[in-house]
């Protein structure tokens, strides 16, 4: 039987957080993506795994999974595109929730759907184009199963999700750190006929933040599980987890039955780590996980020696720049100056000096 420490520290290699120094070809993460959510999303994301200060030039930023911004290598993006894409008519509508609905009673397959929105906005973004834009420009052309009216907005605008997933179908990128985000043409974007296993979206999360079951796949990738059980990989096998059924890589096993990691690293908020579905295997107190995922304003997580040991929150008032740390079990003095080096990371990340670490008792 292997035990939830165990599942963690194998994720804590696989996701090479016990690593100092690499580079993008081998940051195991951007298979998957690495989800740019917050000032401390992708590129810290990279940062706490030993990638320093990637060009832009070098990673493409898409809206993918669960309709969230990712990075990946620019080099790979035609086979993000394939890989990403729904694999059926019930995938496409599910991962679209309640957009779907209008569509359906209109007699428009969810696919055909996305086809048409990517072509308008193919049309439409011939260049730098804010998505405010964009949507108002869609709102124009497209009919009215395409769009929903928005209480927060006061206005009628296209469905957010489908939006969304017909960017990278009509070949567009994310510009980099802008909010809100800019949309342009990204050259060379349409999806590749084939892709390497490692970039199959079941497989990688099975690699990254597995053992895992089908329905957390599912979750993940935002699909009906029917549709990942037919994409299960033949090569993954079952392993006890604390009594469950999981299953990860066959090529994995080894490593997970001997897993042990070292070190300290501040994970932003949806750092992949995170991200993971079975979330009682990182933290098995109820309480503590309403206050580690919240619906808004999650905390990022101190991780020592493949332990979630704190949470931390950054704190800016002008140039002072702190990060607010709360422990969840007494730290040693050596794990309290590894958390200290950390924070100056992240300063340094940030462009800024840390004027200290407020520890809460």
């Amino acid at each position: 039987m292997i035990d939830r420490l165990q599942v963690a520290r194998y994720r804590v290699r696989a996701q090479q957080l016990d690593r100092e120094r690499g580079d993008l070809a081998d940051t195991a993460v951007l298979d998957l993506g690495a989800q740019e959510t917050g000032p401390d999303g992708a590129l810290w994301a990279l940062a706490v795994r030993g990638v320093e200060a990637p060009a832009d030039a070098d990673l493409v930023w898409l809206w993918t999974l669960r309709g969230a911004p990712h990075a990946y290598r620019r080099s790979e993006a035609a086979e993000v595109a394939a890989t990403v894409a729904p694999w059926s008519e019930a995938d496409a509508a599910k991962r679209i929730f309640d957009a779907s609905k209008p569509l359906k009673a209109a007699g428009i397959p969810v696919l055909e759907a996305l086809d048409a929105l990517a072509g308008q906005m193919r049309a439409i973004v011939t260049g730098p184009m804010a998505k405010g834009e964009v949507s108002g420009r869609l709102h124009e052309v497209m009919p009215e199963p395409y769009q929903r009216f928005c209480r927060s907005c006061d206005a009628v605008h296209l469905y957010e999700m489908p939006f969304r997933l017909a960017a990278m179908r009509a070949g567009l990128e994310l510009r980099p750190h802008t909010s809100p985000p800019v949309l342009e043409p990204a050259p060379g974007l349409e999806a590749a006929d084939a892709f390497p296993d490692r970039l199959d979206p079941v497989r990688a999360y099975l690699h990254l933040c597995g053992p895992a079951t089908v329905k957390e796949v599912a979750e993940y990738v935002d699909s009906p599980v029917k549709e990942v059980k037919a994409h299960w990989p033949e090569d993954a096998v079952e392993v006890d987890v604390a009594g469950e059924r999981r299953w990860i890589l066959a090529a994995d096993e080894e490593a997970l039955r001997g897993a042990d990691a070292s070190g300290t690293r501040l994970l932003g908020p949806y750092d992949l780590f995170l991200q993971a579905r079975d979330r009682g295997t990182l933290v098995d107190d109820p309480a503590l996980a309403k206050r580690l995922w919240p619906v808004l304003g999650r905390p990022g997580a101190v991780l020592v020696d493949g332990a979630i040991a704190g949470l931390w929150r950054p704190r800016k008032s002008g140039k002072r720049f702190t990060v607010a740390v709360e422990p969840l079990r007494t730290w040693k003095p050596a794990e309290l100056k590894r958390v200290e080096a950390e924070a100056e990371r992240l300063a340094a990340f940030r462009g800024v000096a840390l004027a200290g670490l407020d520890a809460a008792p």
